[in-house]
């Protein structure tokens, strides 16, 4: 048990055992957690910062051909106005609904390894999930007011 604990403390904390869920089409798990950002996410000028707490608030679902996870993400964020570079801060919310692929299942074999998450030795990974829906949610200028004047021409201020 120690080790498999070990194990745990290396890799993302978007990785979720599913194991207790075993494969009985019908169970379900219900996840409510606080994990801190591995890695900035978001863009250039506003994100979530490595570190920062991300709620999970997810519904694991065993269905015949994998784990469905429905539920939301949320996290603060910072960043940058983009017409005067004053700092800004916020929140973000996504909701998801993903299915994780069981290996050796009819949608495992009729997709394509890119397009659907896997269920890899009874654990799913989020991250790249998360990353991929808070990026499309994201402002690509984000401003501090809607009607900042932003930086001066000439006095740069």
């Amino acid at each position: 048990m120690a080790r498999h604990g070990a194990q745990r403390k290396s890799r993302s904390p978007f990785v979720i055992d599913v194991s207790r869920l075993g494969r009985r089409p019908g169970s379900m798990v219900e996840l409510t957690e606080t994990v801190a950002a591995p890695a900035r996410i978001g863009i250039d000028m506003v994100g979530i910062a490595q570190g920062a707490p991300v709620e999970l608030d997810l519904r694991l679902e065993s269905v015949s051909e994998g784990v469905l996870v429905t539920g939301t993400v949320s996290a603060p964020t910072a960043g940058d106005c983009a017409r005067c570079l004053t700092p800004i801060t916020g929140d973000v919310e996504i909701d998801l609904t993903e299915l994780f692929a069981y290996p050796d299942s009819a949608t495992e074999a009729s997709t394509e390894a890119d397009e659907i998450g896997h269920v890899v030795d009874d654990t799913i990974d989020l991250e790249q999930l998360v990353i991929d829906a808070i990026g499309l949610v994201l402002p690509f200028a984000p401003v501090c007011e809607e009607d900042c004047p932003g930086l001066c021409q000439q006095c740069g201020v």
